[in-house]
């Protein structure tokens, strides 16, 4: 954490730090582009759901627009959406709760509130108990559901409720209850969040399959993105044609979502999720069931990154 918060500063200060030294030391990945053999097999998922769901004879482009658009929400209903399925997350936390000794999380709640011309599709303001919500973007049913879980139950609002009753109680070292953009525990707190709708089981049917591929890939091609701009200095006018069609978006939405290519702080940042997401998955996936309470509970009350979880975990449980 030390080195990365001196990368950090370097960045501030001017001094001279390329992207990929930025990634290296401040998320702590050594991941460049993201090898297109999982972009493939994550569009090939998606063929795969699209065709379960019958939305087919088309290209994959055209029958992933005819899905998308009978399954977006109207704007003005977005926030009661989101709010409904924090409730039905929250109500699915049973397990977990118990394994974090967190009997508190039924009485928590965190609310939806709408935003524009921001960033990010949502944040979670932790100290104000809002989840921000950018109603600038399209969302799906699964989009919002997604976005419940990682803000909310189980992933930010029960993470940093937790940090800040453990620091309280003298469990966790004060710099536990830091969240700081950009830094060595960023990947794996956002690998935590995205990694909410395996920890509750709520990946039930086919719509979450194709919802659940399609937010991996669009995090992948965001790395993608950012390293083609910031690490090999292409344009964003060069990049956005191939992100957009690759990530199935039009050229004016995936522009809008690589607005923090310009934001020095969160620029390396986009690397936490995806990274974090694989990191967090590749324990989780080969934890069995017996394990998966002590796992949570090592997980949530440790600060890691995605390099040094497996040793500790797998070293822990040796």
């Amino acid at each position: 954490m030390s080195d990365s918060l001196l990368a950090l500063i370097a960045t501030f200060r001017g001094d001279p730090i390329s992207f990929a030294e930025r990634l290296e030391r401040q998320i702590r990945v050594d991941i460049r582009d993201i090898p297109e053999e999982i972009i493939s097999g994550y569009r090939e998922g998606i063929r795969d759901a699209l065709d379960e769901l019958g939305f087919r004879g088309g290209s994959l482009l055209e029958d992933f627009a005819r899905w998308e658009k009978q399954a977006r929400i109207p704007s003005e209903k977005l926030l009661d959406v989101l709010a409904d399925f924090q409730r039905q997350a929250r109500a699915r936390c049973g397990a977990l709760g118990n394994a974090l000794k967190a009997d508190w999380i039924d009485d928590e709640w965190i609310k939806p509130v709408a935003r524009r011309g921001v960033p990010y599709s949502a944040y979670c303001d932790f100290p104000g108990r809002q989840v921000l919500l950018n109603i600038d973007f399209p969302y799906t049913s699964f989009g919002l559901k997604h976005l419940a879980v990682h803000e909310a139950f189980p992933g930010h609002l029960v993470h940093l409720k937790l940090r800040e009753r453990r620091v309280a109680e003298g469990l966790m070292p004060l710099d536990a209850a830091q969240v700081v953009t950009s830094s060595a525990s960023s990947a794996l707190f956002e690998g935590i969040a995205d990694n909410g709708l395996q920890f509750i089981g709520w990946i039930e049917t086919p719509e979450d399959h194709l919802g659940h591929l399609l937010q991996r890939l669009r995090s992948a091609l965001r790395c993608r993105a950012a390293w083609q701009v910031l690490g090999e200095g292409r344009s964003l006018d060069e990049v956005v044609p191939d992100i957009a069609a690759a990530s199935l978006q039009s050229p004016e939405v995936t522009r809008s979502r690589l607005a923090f290519l310009h934001h020095d702080l969160r620029a390396p940042f986009v690397y936490a999720y995806w990274c974090g997401e694989m990191a967090v998955d590749q324990i989780w996936s080969g934890t069995p069931i017996e394990e998966r309470g002590a796992f949570w509970e090592y997980l949530y009350g440790s600060m890691h990154t995605p390099k040094t979880l497996p040793g500790h975990w797998n070293g822990r449980r040796s």
